[in-house]
């Protein structure tokens, strides 16, 4: 597994048509793996993310099975010029030295969702997205027991966890529109179970994966949070 980042340069007009679009940014990034196994392989599949800092700087950040080449991003929405245009790192390190009981800082994006009644036309079951932040919250404390994982607590008991970026967006797909609601979530949570909480790491939290949903990622612990 490898994980990459890149530095997307919103001034160009194609960058600001990929970031208004998850459709058209999982597109870009699919485009990166000619090979179907360095995208796709049996329990790993290929995640991505958009952070912005506070700076504006925004980053994609991609976890995959094969190595991406994003040349064809850095044309189109990167810096040129740059003597680095992105990283790539290994990621299996990492997830070997994963164990049960460690405390790691983490953010993730994702698309908190529950499942309405399927009525007698529908072809299959509708998900609507939670909008309310404790909603939000809970969504996450029942996903990470099965996802491997649990928020460590903060002094006064409350989940160590912290929600910014949450808003719903629209976007064309085909002929058709796609409305996901989205959250980002900043916390510290604690490995439960380290073989569960790496195919986390490799498959994915929730729905929406493909449009840049799903991916948890992990740094250490600083003194004092």
């Amino acid at each position: 597994m490898y994980l990459t980042r890149f530095q997307i340069n919103p001034a160009r007009r194609n960058a600001r048509r990929l970031l208004s679009s998850p459709h058209a940014m999982h597109a870009a990034v699919r485009s990166a793996f000619p090979a179907v196994e360095d995208y796709e392989r049996a329990g790993t599949r290929t995640l991505w993310r958009l952070d912005t800092t506070a700076t504006a700087t925004v980053h994609l950040y991609i976890v995959s099975p094969g190595r991406p080449d994003l040349t064809h991003l850095v044309e189109q929405a990167g810096w040129p010029t740059t003597d680095e245009a992105w990283v790539t790192r290994d990621y299996d390190g990492l997830l070997g030295a994963l164990r049960t009981g460690q405390q790691w800082a983490f953010r993730l994006t994702a698309n908190p969702t529950h499942s309405g009644r399927k009525t007698a036309d529908a072809k299959e079951t509708q998900r609507f997205g939670y909008l309310r932040e404790p909603e939000q919250v809970e969504w996450l404390i029942r996903r990470a027991e099965r996802n491997g994982f649990a928020l460590a607590s903060q002094h006064d008991g409350r989940p160590n966890v912290k929600l910014h970026r949450r808003h719903t967006q629209t976007f064309k797909r085909g002929m058709g529109t796609v409305t996901l609601a989205t959250a980002t979530y900043d916390g510290i949570l604690q490995v439960a179970d380290a073989d569960t909480f790496r195919r986390t790491l490799t498959g994915g939290i929730g729905h929406a994966k493909a449009y840049g949903c799903g991916l948890l990622t992990l740094a250490p612990v600083q003194a004092g949070t």
